[in-house]
């Protein structure tokens, strides 16, 4: 059969279950953390509680009326004491209410001006990507214009350059035709030879 404790010994239990865990000194928020981790971690089949997040689409509730107005106030005069309190609630929440409507104003005028800025921005970079990509096309074909007049101007050269030297040598032929003493053959090594044909 199990005994009851009295006050002293359960205290003096305690006491001694303080002792034996060692003293930590929390530094900084890391320690805190592995503080609760380990506390959590004693015992690891205890459900730990997690709060759920708030909605964000939820509406506060102040934009919730109860469905029974219990206070309703009416014209007669002579306020009760409690009138005060009940009054300060209803303006506390038309407060949280004219809040919470003027800060959806101007989240959505900030979301409305940052579209247009990036509309704004997105345009400019397509005037300038189209300046500059005409820019190129222009600097390009002007460039194969110059490069067709230089291959052009290469070519007329090149055959400029044929026709003197077919010409040149129409004119060593009728030279060649008209010395009876000497023929000119080339020989393997390519070295013209003068050969006598005259008997000695």
């Amino acid at each position: 059969m199990a005994t009851k404790l009295t006050k002293e010994e359960k205290d003096k239990q305690r006491r001694q279950r303080d002792e034996d865990r060692p003293i930590r000194v929390i530094r900084n928020a890391a320690d805190l953390q592995r503080m609760h981790l380990d506390k959590l971690m004693r015992k690891p089949d205890k459900p730990a509680f997690v709060p759920d997040k708030p909605d964000p689409n939820k509406l506060p509730q102040c934009f919730r009326p109860p469905e029974f107005i219990r206070n309703i106030w009416g014209s007669s005069a002579g306020a009760g004491s409690g009138d005060f309190h009940v009054y300060r609630g209803i303006r506390r929440r038309e407060y949280e209410r004219q809040k919470y409507t003027k800060e959806q104003i101007e989240k959505e005028e900030k979301d409305m001006a940052y579209q247009e800025k990036m509309i704004q921005n997105m345009k400019e970079a397509e005037e300038r990507t189209a300046k500059k990509r005409a820019k190129r096309l222009k600097k390009k074909k002007g460039k194969g214009k110059k490069a067709k007049k230089e291959v052009k101007k290469e070519e007329s050269d090149e055959e400029e350059s044929e026709e003197e030297d077919e010409e040149e040598g129409e004119e060593g032929r009728t030279e060649g035709k008209g010395s009876d003493t000497k023929d000119s053959a080339p020989n393997d090594g390519g070295v013209v030879a003068s050969v006598d044909t005259a008997d000695s």
